[in-house]
């Protein structure tokens, strides 16, 4: 994991869909696991996708708390 991808997760926001606007990292899991079935987008925002989809599966994302903390 790098740390400038984790600190992306708490600073970036989903830039289209249902959940435009919201934080990658306060989106739905069910949300982050139908793009894990259907395929994340290309680029930056499918590889946040995927590591806030990795990290809500196994159940780390209270890692980021002291990442929401600085803002």
């Amino acid at each position: 994991m790098n740390p400038e991808h984790l600190q992306l997760l708490v600073t970036r926001e989903m830039p289209y869909g249902k959940y435009k606007g919201r934080l990658i990292a306060d989106l739905p899991g069910d949300y982050l696991n139908w793009f894990a079935r259907k395929g994340f987008p290309p680029g930056e925002l499918g590889k946040l996708l995927a590591l806030m989809q990795e990290m809500d599966h196994n159940g780390l994302s209270s890692l980021l708390e002291p990442l929401r903390s600085r803002q």
